[in-house]
């Protein structure tokens, strides 16, 4: 690069750039022009403050609390257990509901179990045998109910598993065929939920402060949002599920309680929404459903030890808790402000690009924007005209007035 060129990019250095209004009488530019600039006030105007309400500050760091309480009985009468009463003693699990609750819907039972010796059960692979020695003393099944003897008993003609030390009998391996607390369709659970946006110091609870007796007989309904009291039945169907075919064996239901306040309004408007959807698999396969097991344990007039083991089917609810809380504050405000209107000059330097690079008159529209304007010092002011110097006036008249073409 020669010294010259090097001289010339230095001076450039020092160059300042000015905008240069051209007026562009171009149908087809302004009406792209006017058209982005609609669209960006429509999305500045009905999204960013209408629908996101951008002019607010919020706070999504809710705080909650859940209180569940279930009511209903119901009546049974089994080989296992004869006759027998349920109150939600029996079936709800943890007595104390918080935002997981489990109601019992079905149950085997296997009574009087005690501590001895008996053969494990058939169709665990870790359990089958054809001698003694396939049942080492003291090693514990692989996903079985006790721990190996040594010996090996036959089972049947042809089958054969290890003698384990368990609390025996084991527990038959059975498929439910019909719910036994199929009456809890009928239950009722009463969930109280307050919250709290902390950064407002806002605090509701999903109940009207009403006299006791609106709590005593009111159901929950869509137009009825704060009715805290639910039908289990119709919880289930709301999920999308049967609550019969659900309670044989069991399943996972989403009770969503969603929570948008808007603060420039009265407190009174701020609702509670719920939604219900079932979480676990309803397809039918292995692991379909949901269950577990626990024991009942008593002891005999001799001091021995025995037990009632249950392995409960049942429905469990997760209830969750979501929530917005937006408040005016200048600060959001302007800052969405200077931002449309950043995405205003966006909108011009398009239509720019579009006018001096992608239309056919391009070049012509590309000269009258740009222009070179060297220092007045370095100018001759009087150009001389047929010999003359030319006048002030004269001047005048040649200086060029832009007049932009249509394209």
């Amino acid at each position: 690069m020669g010294q010259v060129a090097w001289k010339g990019l230095f001076l450039s250095f020092f160059d300042y750039k000015t905008e240069k209004y051209v007026i562009a009488k171009n149908k087809k530019v302004g009406i792209l022009f006017r058209v982005v600039q609609l669209s960006l006030l429509a999305y500045l105007v009905g999204w960013v403050f209408v629908v996101k309400k951008g002019y607010q500050e919020t706070d999504t760091s809710i705080q909650s609390s859940i209180i569940t309480k279930l009511k209903g009985v119901a009546f049974t009468n089994t080989s296992e257990l004869g006759e027998r009463l349920w109150d939600v003693v029996d079936y709800v699990i943890p007595p104390q509901g918080e935002n997981v609750f489990f109601v019992v819907t079905n149950l085997i039972v296997t009574p009087n179990q005690r501590q001895g010796t008996c053969p494990e059960s058939f169709g665990i692979p870790d359990a089958e045998c054809l001698k003694n020695s396939d049942c080492p003393e003291g090693e514990p099944v692989v996903a079985g109910n006790g721990v190996k003897t040594g010996r090996c008993l036959k089972t049947g003609a042809v089958n054969a598993t290890c003698e384990i030390f368990a609390w025996c009998p084991i527990e038959k391996k059975k498929n439910p065929k019909i719910p036994l607390l199929g009456k809890a369709e009928n239950f009722t659970v009463y969930i109280k939920n307050s919250i709290r946006f902390p950064k407002f110091d806002f605090s509701k609870t999903n109940i009207l402060e009403t006299d006791e007796s609106y709590l005593k007989s009111c159901r929950y309904s869509k137009d009825d949002h704060y009715c805290p009291i639910f039908h289990l039945g119709k919880i289930v169907s709301w999920a999308g599920s049967e609550f019969q075919s659900m309670a044989i064996e069991g399943g996972v239901i989403g009770i969503q309680i969603e929570w948008n306040c808007n603060l420039d309004k009265p407190a009174s408007e701020c609702h509670p929404h719920y939604s219900f959807a079932r979480l676990d698999n309803k397809e039918r396969s292995v692991s379909s459903g949901y269950n577990f097991r626990f024991a009942k344990y008593y002891r005999d007039a001799k001091g021995n030890d025995y037990r009632t083991m249950f392995k409960a089917y049942g429905i469990r609810f997760d209830i969750m808790v979501t929530g917005k809380a937006g408040k005016f504050n200048i600060i959001p405000t302007i800052i969405n402000i200077g931002s449309g209107l950043a995405l205003m000059g966006a909108g011009a330097f398009f239509c720019d690009l579009v006018l001096l690079y992608l239309i056919k008159k391009s070049n012509f529209y590309r000269d009258k924007k740009f222009e070179d304007v060297k220092s007045a010092s370095k100018m001759s002011l009087n150009v001389k005209v047929n010999g003359q110097p030319k006048s002030k006036s004269q001047n005048d008249l040649d200086q060029v007035r832009l007049q932009p073409l249509e394209a």
